[in-house]
């Protein structure tokens, strides 16, 4: 079994980003494949990045720092669950980004975006997906997005896909376990 880091990506009071990600958490876990942990950026809190060294180095100073390492680095495989804000994806998200370097290299990523619009967070994942290529993330072509997130918030504030959304996810998911199979080879050829 593979171990799987879903990563939710907003901070601000409100945010909608922790049930999505908790559904595709579930998800994840529930597929037999992976081991699936979420990490949630509100939750942990990480200041502007404060290291004084290069995390090329990996001298990290401060415990947060030291902490958020040891998670990414156990990781063989990531979802980066991102809302869109201004065309983008979250400034949080990319501090946690810039906080590593070698933690993150040679593991693929599935993207689910959404948004409280029609794009569905498709700008942001436009964005993101560069970023990720700079620090030897694969991102996936199979991918998840979710346009006017709203309307799949129950009551309770908990996420409900439609069966498009759910069989993308799966299909994300499945893909997800091939290339981590594939990128774990790689990443042990050194």
């Amino acid at each position: 079994m593979y171990t799987l880091k879903v990563i939710s990506s907003t901070v601000r009071p409100g945010r909608k980003g922790p049930a999505i990600a908790q559904w595709i958490n579930e998800l994840a876990n529930a597929s037999g494949i992976f081991q699936s942990e979420l990490l949630d950026l509100g939750i942990i809190d990480l200041p502007l990045m404060n290291e004084a060294v290069h995390p090329r180095l990996k001298q990290y100073e401060h415990a947060h720092s030291k902490a958020w390492s040891a998670k990414i680095e156990e990781a063989d495989a990531f979802i980066f669950v991102t809302a869109e804000y201004d065309y983008s994806y979250p400034a949080s998200l990319k501090n946690a980004l810039e906080y590593l370097l070698h933690e993150w290299a040679y593991k693929p990523a599935g993207l689910v975006s959404y948004s409280i619009g029609p794009f569905a967070g498709v700008r942001a994942m436009n964005n993101l997906r560069p970023d990720l290529l700079s620090l030897k993330i694969v991102s996936l072509g199979e991918f998840v997005t979710i346009p006017s997130v709203d309307q799949f918030l129950n009551e309770d504030g908990e996420f409900v896909p439609n069966e498009m959304i759910h069989n993308s996810a799966n299909l994300m998911i499945t893909q997800l376990r091939r290339w981590t199979k594939g990128m774990k080879a790689i990443k042990e050829d050194k």
